[in-house]
């Protein structure tokens, strides 16, 4: 006798397994539902970014010259800074009220109190101060602004007192030249500093000096009182060779020869004789009073008080091209000045006419030293190598 399946009971069978194996594809999905869900939940409680200060809380010695600013993701809602005595601080909100910034430049001697808020209610307070300098330093900067000078000028940044911290200083100084050349600084002293090409400047070289001192820390207490900024440029290049060979003064401009004139120099003394070296025209006067007092030459000892012609500087040491009517019959002959270059009248105008603030002038085959490289016109007697090295190390 067979037995016969139950149809209904198989079909029974079948439909469990199905009902089954759907329960186990349902739970998946309910599992990943979940933690899908979770997920959600901790995303919409976690915290709000908090805001960003560009200054910590507490801090001292802060940058005055560098903007504080506050930036929110969340947004910001306000954002007040006040000094000691209460007065705020001007600033400025961007458009989407993410960041704030200061709109002016802070002070010495100062506390400030920055109050912040985000658009999620979170508030952040930052008290700092800046630096309470013992004293302040400014810098004055030469060529003129907008001077057009000659090829071997050099760049000077005087301050108005002793630096401590030289290299802070320089850090503080950006010279900008089109086209490039390369250049290096050098200090004279403690107060003056001297920045110069390798080579001299090609004529139509445009010469930016940005000095941000302000907020510098110069070391010794002293801090950068205010920035300062100057451009020049440099114009054709006139270069005058004075030959003691020949007792000549050969003017040449752009490599061609104006005019050659008779001279005579620095008497052939060790204390009188007109060094040798390069010299950098300065100022020019169309009269002017030499006194040989200036440099310790007592008028009963063979000194001098006379007004002259056309004089043109050559050195901060009293050295001038200039007029000379009493050493006509010496010019070309002979040298008996106290190191001037003694020309005619005439000739001291021509020259001064011809030549301009930065031209070099060649001194050469006299039998004096060199001119020193801290005369203040004598930068190129400075040897390359030493100048590119500086000296911005710590002095006492």
């Amino acid at each position: 006798m067979k037995v016969l399946r139950s149809p209904l009971r198989w079909g029974g069978a079948l439909l469990l397994s199905a009902v089954l194996a759907a329960g186990t594809l349902t739970a998946c999905t309910i599992d990943r539902a979940s933690i899908s869900e979770t997920a959600a939940e901790t995303s919409e409680t976690a915290q709000p970014a908090p805001m960003k200060v560009s200054v910590r809380d507490g801090a001292e010695d802060v940058d005055p010259s560098e903007p504080v600013t506050v930036t929110s993701a969340e947004g910001l809602k306000k954002v007040t800074m006040t000094n000691q005595n209460g007065k705020v601080v001007e600033s400025e909100m961007s458009a989407d009220k993410k960041s704030w910034t200061t709109a002016e430049v802070l002070g010495y001697h100062r506390t400030y109190t920055l109050v912040a808020e985000d658009a999620a209610g979170q508030k952040t307070t930052t008290v700092f101060q800046t630096p309470s300098p013992a004293s302040t330093s400014g810098v004055a900067l030469a060529p003129l602004d907008g001077a057009v000078v000659g090829v071997a000028q050099t760049i000077t940044m005087r301050f108005g007192t002793a630096v401590k911290d030289r290299q802070a200083a320089q850090d503080a100084i950006t010279v900008t030249t089109s086209p490039q050349v390369e250049g290096a600084f050098y200090w004279l002293n403690n107060a003056e500093l001297r920045w110069r090409p390798e080579e001299y400047w090609a004529p139509g070289t445009k010469v930016t000096v940005e000095a941000d001192l302000y907020g510098a820390d110069l070391g010794g207490g002293t801090w950068g009182s205010q920035d300062n900024r100057m451009s020049f440029s440099i114009g054709e290049d006139v270069r005058t060779i004075v030959d003691d060979a020949t007792k000549s003064m050969t003017v040449y401009r752009n490599g061609e020869a104006l005019r050659t004139i008779p001279v005579s120099l620095g008497r052939d003394t060790a204390r009188w004789a007109t060094p040798n070296g390069t010299y950098i025209i300065g100022d020019q006067h169309e009269s002017m009073v030499m006194d040989s007092m200036t440099y310790g030459l007592e008028y009963d000892q063979g000194g001098y008080k006379t007004k002259v012609a056309y004089a043109t500087q050559m050195s901060w040491s009293g050295i001038y091209v200039h007029g000379a009517p009493w050493s006509v019959g010496d010019q070309g002959y002979r040298n008996v000045s106290h190191g001037c270059i003694n020309v005619t009248d005439e000739a001291a105008q021509w020259f001064q006419n011809q030549v301009k603030r930065g031209d070099p002038v060649i001194v050469q085959n006299t039998v004096g030293g060199t001119l020193s490289g801290w005369d203040g016109l004598g930068d190129w007697n400075i040897p390359w190598e030493t100048w590119k090295k500086g000296n911005a190390e710590p002095t006492s």
